[in-house]
């Protein structure tokens, strides 16, 4: 014999219950069935508020015992053929006139007591599972209908009934010795054994229903059957990639249903686990899937993390002081004092030292729990031998579940180095000496951050999601979400990478989407779904959306973008950006977020502040980080001066080859940035500081070759003019290079501890000589390579090689 439980989806309306007529019908072919019924989806509810308003004196119960009838006649109006429907709309009608009665009962007095409230709320299974037993009569199956009053006996404590085992067991096996080929029960409804009155099972009650007869009947399996493919590895609205978990033990079950699972509810298991009965979670609208399988030895294969459940809304109340120590009976009077209001403690945790016990209860209890504590304590309180409650809320517990975790070394250290990389604080810790379960408080807010996190780590390991949030949308800033359009497909079938672009911001609007921006129509969804674009406002909804692995990328040239990098890193989001402004400002702001992205666990990557997508500040970082010293750096930094002095020969003016260079794209609008030499000296700066040493923009040295007069202007046709006008300065330079046979580079250097930028020329045999069109090259002199250096050479100027260096930053990032 199988005993089947259907829940209230499964029996919501016509249509589901022909599935579960199916089901029912297949298995009946190959054995007997109790089937165990439950009220139709959202009856229970709806009986609870009538209840509720009755005794409030209020009538609008009417209309939702209205709305109840309604449900149950249109469903046997649905399924039911003619010649037996009126038989059963009869004994429907009959039931639901007898709740009516009550309920006006309770109206006409006022009171609710528990017993008339168990009474009317069984009218939801009684009146389900009559409906369903004519509807399988009706299709020719041998079903009949068996009253659970009769044979599940309790104690009179209403409301949650303590069944008496072995007088229940007994009336059941009678019950069942002889039954027909399907019988159908109502769940969650029984009878006291001293006056037969109504009581009810309490939450879960039908499961625990079909339990008892199992563990009576000694049932080959239990079968639940709801609206999900069982028990799953995560709650799927919280974590889509949640995904079904193929079998698990009754301790692990236990476990994921207290801390939230809602699939089945603890107590139901007990009947089964003392018979060591199987129980299957099946799904009624996908039957032919394995679903879950709870039984002995379940977990002796499989993964050594079975799943995670969480609590949401708890308080921690937290008893601490001297006065604690070594005193016996504090535990016993804490504990007493909440059981003694009936608050269920959910997690104990305690300090070794004695000094502090912590527990995490129900924010609703919070306030009788206060005051239950204090007073029992008020004395040591008052004596300042203990120290009054504390008291912390909006926390929810997330549990990490599985009985073979005991045998794995480092499943904590992975899990708290998960939360950790994510920026989510752990408040408090409980873990049982069997490590069945391992359970963290954490702030609300992180709750969805922090299971996408933890399943991510132990379930989906090879997979990994980033968020990307970009400011400026510019010439890098397109190629880049036109590189990650390109790339996305191949990462996520070859990287197990998902890479979505959540915030993009330009400098009027900004626009989020936290499920993935369409990147097929990002610049539409900017100009015209957005809203006006604020830093901080960027900043905060960022910090808002808590995604996981969020990367903040500032695209910009901005100074005031560049000051919300420490907020950032500081909420464990990380940075990585081509804008040279924060990393060249004082050492001290270079120090203050490297030890932030350090701190936070947090990444603060800026590749592409020199040489675009060149590995310079990677190659660099590696030689410092295996302990080589740099003794000297020189490069070629400005793809744009490089190109100029490639192109210019004294055939023409040098103003008409900086005009052809800004045609080209290859200047700032105002060229005299370049000119300058500014951008250079920002560039070897960061150089000198990766390389550990304490150095300011203003200790480089700047040998300008542009005379001062020209960089004194206000217009770039001034600038020009200027050029013009001092343009034998620049034939000059040119031909005393090139009577000795070498070429003009503007070069940075840095060595004992000094650093200075100049327009020197170079022969043949300096690897500077043949350096082409807008390229850039940095000499690496260590203790290494003390006799050739090391060379980083390639294009260090445009839109693509800038936004690839992004990118391969990101890709640092998401393989950490």
């Amino acid at each position: 014999m199988n005993v089947l439980k259907f829940g209230g989806t499964s029996v919501a309306n016509a249509q589901n219950l022909k599935k579960a007529e199916h089901i029912i019908r297949q298995q009946s072919e190959q054995d007997k069935l109790v089937v165990v019924i439950s009220a139709l989806s959202g009856i229970t509810n709806l009986l609870e508020r009538c209840a509720i308003l009755a005794s409030a004196g209020n009538e609008e119960y009417l209309e939702l015992l209205a709305q109840i009838e309604q449900r149950h006649l249109e469903i046997c109006t649905s399924l039911l053929p003619v010649n037996t429907r009126s038989n059963s709309l009869a004994q429907v009608k009959l039931a639901l006139n007898e709740l009516e009665d009550i309920c006006r009962g309770v109206f006409l007095i006022g009171e609710l007591s528990p017993r008339s409230n168990d009474h009317i709320m069984s009218y939801g299974e009684v009146i389900s599972s009559m409906i369903v037993t004519d509807y399988l009569k009706s299709t020719g199956l041998d079903a009949e209908l068996y009253n659970s009053k009769a044979f599940i006996k309790t104690d009179s404590q209403f409301g949650k009934a303590t069944v008496d085992f072995a007088l229940t067991y007994e009336n059941i096996q009678q019950t069942f010795k002889e039954s027909a080929a399907i019988a159908i029960c109502p769940g969650f409804v029984a009878s006291s054994k001293t006056d037969n009155h109504i009581t009810t099972l309490g939450r879960g009650g039908s499961d625990y229903t079909a339990a008892l007869i199992a563990a009576a009947v000694e049932a080959s399996e239990l079968q639940i059957w709801t609206d999900v493919n069982g028990m799953m590895t995560s709650d799927p609205r919280l974590v889509p990639n949640a995904h079904t978990i193929k079998s698990l033990s009754y301790e692990e079950a236990m476990e994921l249903s207290h801390f939230g699972a809602k699939v089945i509810y603890p107590p139901t298991i007990q009947p089964v686990l003392d018979a060591d009965i199987p129980i299957t979670i099946k799904n009624t609208f996908a039957p032919d899937h394995s679903g879950t399988k709870i039984s002995v030895g379940a977990s002796e294969n499989g993964n050594f993390v079975k799943g995670t459940s969480s609590i949401d809304d708890i308080a921690l109340l937290t008893l601490s002081g001297s006065g604690m120590i070594a005193v016996p009976n504090i535990s016993y009077r804490l504990f007493g004092s909440l059981s003694r209001e009936g608050i269920n403690v959910i997690l104990i945790t305690q300090a070794s030292s004695e000094h502090t016990i912590t527990v995490g209860i129900s924010k609703e209890d919070l306030e009788q729990a206060r005051k239950s504590v204090s007073n029992e304590f008020a004395r040591e309180i008052e004596a300042h031998k203990i120290n009054p409650l504390e008291e912390e809320t909006g926390l929810s517990i997330i549990a990490l579940v599985g009985s073979r975790m005991k045998q794995q070394v480092g499943i904590s250290a992975k899990l708290f180095d998960t939360l950790s990389h994510n920026g989510v604080n752990v408040r408090a810790i409980a873990q049982g000496s069997t490590e069945l379960n391992i359970s963290v408080v954490i702030d609300k807010k992180d709750l969805k951050k922090s299971l996408n996190s933890i399943h991510e780590s132990f379930f989906l390991s090879d997979r990994r999601k980033l968020s990307l949030f970009m400011i400026g949308v510019g010439n890098v800033g397109k190629v880049f979400i036109e590189q990650v359009k390109a790339q996305r497909d191949y990462l996520a079938e070859n990287l197990n990478l998902d890479l979505l672009v959540t915030g993009l911001a330009n400098s009027r609007q900004m626009y989020f989407d936290e499920n993935g921006i369409d990147l097929n129509n990002w610049e539409h969804l900017l100009s015209e779904q957005s809203e006006a674009m604020e830093t901080s406002s960027f900043v905060e909804h960022m910090k808002e959306l808590n995604l996981r692995n969020s990367v903040f990328i500032d695209s910009t040239a901005s100074k005031d973008i560049a000051t919300l990098y420490k907020e950032v890193l500081e909420s464990s989001i990380s940075v990585v950006t081509p804008n040279k402004v924060a990393c060249s400002s004082s050492y001290e702001t270079f120090r203050e977020l490297t030890n932030s992205a350090l701190k936070y666990k947090a990444k603060f990557l800026y590749e592409t502040n020199v040489g675009a997508g060149l590995p310079v500040i990677s190659t660099l970082n590696d030689l410092i980080k295996s302990g080589d010293k740099v003794h000297k750096i020189q490069a070629v930094l400005s793809g744009t001066l490089n190109f100029l002095f490639n192109h210019y020969d004294g055939s023409k003016p040098f103003s008409e080859v900086v005009r052809d260079a800004d045609s080209a794209g290859f200047t700032e609008p105002d060229p005299q940035i370049d000119l300058s030499g500014v951008d250079v000296m920002r560039k070897i700066l960061i150089l000198a500081r990766v390389s550990e040493h304490k150095l300011e923009l203003e200790d480089i040295t700047n040998n300008g070759f542009v005379p001062e007069s020209c960089m004194d202007t206000n217009t770039v046709e001034e600038f020009y003019d200027k050029l013009d006008e001092h343009d034998e300065v620049f034939q000059n330079i040119y031909k005393q290079a090139s009577a000795k046979g070498q070429r003009l580079k503007y070069v940075a250097t840095f060595e004992d501890g000094k650093a200075q930028t100049d327009l020197e020329s170079f022969g043949p045999e300096h690897p500077f000589y043949n350096l082409g069109g807008k390229d850039n090259i940095v000499l690496f002199y260590t203790n290494r390579y003390s006799e050739q250096p090391l060379v980083v050479k390639g294009a260090g100027a445009g839109a693509a090689v800038t936004a690839s260096g992004i990118f391969a930053d990101i890709m640092k990032i998401a393989s950490a």
